[in-house]
């Protein structure tokens, strides 16, 4: 085995067994690593003794070749993953890939709800809850209870539908989540989405709820479905149907758009980028950085209204 080889092998081998990296990942950076060496190597050049020159001409050969902008911008990532574990491993004393701008990134967030939105969407979600009793009154108030802890935690909705109950246990103010690879983090709840929960746990222990209490499952949010709880295209389906009511565009409205308003909102109201990164269960700081337009609007409006030479003299 090469040299070039045993790199990637090794970084391949930490991906899945520090990162969790699924197979279909491995393959991709395999892939993409595999085509790396190969113009380094029609160069002469090894992965190790690579300088940024190096990786800018691979770009452009990539650009040449016809390979659009987010591949391109792919590529580079693997190549910086690559030479951010050489770098641990003390295989490069530098990365060459450091500081070099991904072609084309995009920049803009997708679609997002203003916090007014958000708001009126919560609102209108709790009212659904009067004057309802039996099985309208547990869809409802689990509905509630849902859109509460999605906006107040930014977690992905399959996250969040498949929450145990076992989440319940020690401070009431923080869950555990288990996210992709396993990987588990702390996300807080805020008194709203704490007493949405408390509301749907206590189902039943009144006489007006016209159901009985409810009995404690496996998981937070059980159903008669395959997986045993409620799947993400129902609450996705419901959340849209509240949006309706709200008088908001149900195509604007989904659960991912509510996990974008948590991250946007907060960055906005002065969070930095890495702890949204760790709110959101993202892996690498590259995946939050799609927010960082949102920082840069703040920034411009920091300036606007309190630096002196901004207000124009009378």
């Amino acid at each position: 085995m090469s040299d070039e080889q045993r790199h990637i092998a090794a970084f391949l081998e930490m991906m899945a067994a520090e990162k969790g990296a699924a197979a279909n990942t491995l393959d991709a950076y395999r892939r993409d690593l595999a085509d790396y060496t190969a113009v380094l190597g029609r160069a002469g050049v090894a992965i190790a003794g690579a300088r940024k020159a190096d990786v800018s001409r691979y770009l452009q050969a990539l650009s040449v070749a016809g390979l659009k902008p987010a591949s391109r911008a792919r590529r580079l990532s693997s190549v910086r993953q690559l030479y951010k574990f050489l770098e641990a491993e003390g295989a490069v004393r530098e990365s060459p890939a450091e500081g070099i701008a991904a072609p084309g990134k995009a920049r803009a967030l997708p679609k997002t709800l203003s916090v007014d939105e958000v708001d009126r969407l919560i609102a209108t979600a709790a009212q659904a809850t009067e004057g309802l009793s039996g099985r309208d009154l547990v869809r409802a108030v689990r509905h509630h209870c849902l859109v509460e802890m999605l906006y107040a935690t930014g977690m992905r909705v399959s996250e969040l539908v498949s929450l145990p109950r076992s989440v319940l246990k020690g401070d009431p103010r923080l869950l555990t989540i288990r996210g992709k690879g396993g990987r588990e983090r702390l996300v807080p709840l805020n008194s709203g989405a704490r007493a949405a929960l408390q509301r749907y746990l206590s189902l039943g222990t009144a006489p007006e709820d016209g159901v009985a209490p409810m009995i404690a499952t496996r998981d937070l949010f059980p159903s008669r479905s395959e997986g045993g709880h409620l799947t993400r295209q129902r609450f996705a389906q419901d959340l849209k149907e509240t949006a309706l009511a709200t008088g908001l565009d149900p195509e604007r409205v989904s659960p991912h758009v509510l996990r974008h308003a948590f991250a946007s909102h907060l960055l906005d109201r002065g969070a930095d980028l890495r702890s949204v990164q760790s709110l959101l269960g993202h892996a690498d700081i590259s995946t939050t950085e799609i927010y960082t337009h949102v920082l840069e609007e703040r920034l411009k409006r920091l300036v606007t209204e309190h630096h002196p030479l901004a207000k124009k003299v009378p």
